[in-house]
């Protein structure tokens, strides 16, 4: 597929904001196996006083800006063209987990992809005895693969859990979201890479969009698309990573754009930083994800 992508992220401040510096991660991924950035750029306004592009540890093309004198609002916007390939169909040759800690165990390197990154907790993933516990669930055989186990797990929080913008903030913890049984993207993804980290299977976080489809009949809406978060899992050394979306109970398809891989949120936030300012802000996004015609 072949898609079109903009994004608007708008911040407005009550009281006019100075010396903010932010880092910026909203560009899709190129060059991953399935995945090809063709064209891009990322533009702010008020145009930075200082502005600089870097790769992470974690591969994620990032923009270092600062603006200096008060303004009233940032803008970050957002255009690219990125062409994504439908991942090949999966071939369970996923170990069952007493032999997936051998896998990983032979695993020398650590390079961004090593799952030895992504067995540990993180800042924003503490280790959990009650979500490991309700992960521990689906442990219905004891020869059940890795890629079955995952599976099951995702099935699990999609069934349990309610999608719900108002339950959680950007910094509620998995904790608060499993109590609540509720949440948004980030929340299920942060369970379930925490219920499969209790269980020795290590996972990651994936910042991206994802192409929402409207209902038969009904016109497609400027901006209904949004940022997106999954999760992706390693299933040994044979099938790899392999990437799970608990939002919607699938694995990701060629709908899923990636814009970047992490521990957690705190590895491929879109926006963070500092500025000098009092008061309240507020701020919103809209996404667009257009397919392209093939010509």
């Amino acid at each position: 597929m072949l898609y079109d992508l903009s994004l608007k992220m708008e911040y407005t401040y009550d009281t006019p904001a100075s010396l903010a510096r932010h880092i910026t991660r909203v560009m899709p991924l190129s060059g991953t196996k399935h995945q090809r950035l063709i064209a891009g750029s990322v533009n702010f306004d008020p145009r930075p006083d200082e502005e600089h592009g870097f790769v992470d540890f974690f591969g994620h093309p990032a923009i270092s800006t600062l603006v200096a004198p008060p303004h009233e609002s940032f803008t970050i916007m957002m255009k690219a063209r990125v062409a994504v390939e439908p991942p090949s169909p999966i071939v369970e040759y996923a170990p069952p987990r007493a032999v997936l800690r051998e896998e990983y165990g032979r695993a020398l390197s650590l390079s961004a992809d090593s799952p030895h990154h992504f067995l540990s907790p993180s800042p924003r993933i503490p280790f959990d005895r009650q979500i490991v516990a309700y992960g521990h669930q689906v442990l219905s055989e004891r020869d059940m693969t890795v890629f079955h186990i995952a599976r099951e797990i995702c099935s699990l929080i999609h069934r349990d859990f309610k999608y719900d913008p108002e339950a959680t903030t950007v910094d509620s913890s998995p904790a608060e979201a499993f109590m609540l049984k509720g949440g948004v993207c980030q929340d299920f993804s942060h369970v379930m890479i925490c219920a499969l980290r209790g269980l020795g299977i290590p996972a990651g976080y994936v910042s991206g969009y994802l192409r929402t489809i409207p209902p038969p009949g009904k016109p497609r809406l400027e901006g209904a698309d949004a940022m997106h978060a999954w999760v992706r899992v390693w299933c040994g050394e044979r099938l790899g990573w392999i990437e799970f979306d608990p939002t919607n109970d699938i694995t990701v398809s060629s709908d899923h754009i990636v814009v970047g891989y992490g521990r957690d949120y705190s590895d491929v936030a879109p926006v963070v930083g500092v500025l000098k300012t009092y008061g309240e802000h507020q701020a919103t996004q809209a996404v667009d994800v257009v397919p392209v015609a093939a010509e």
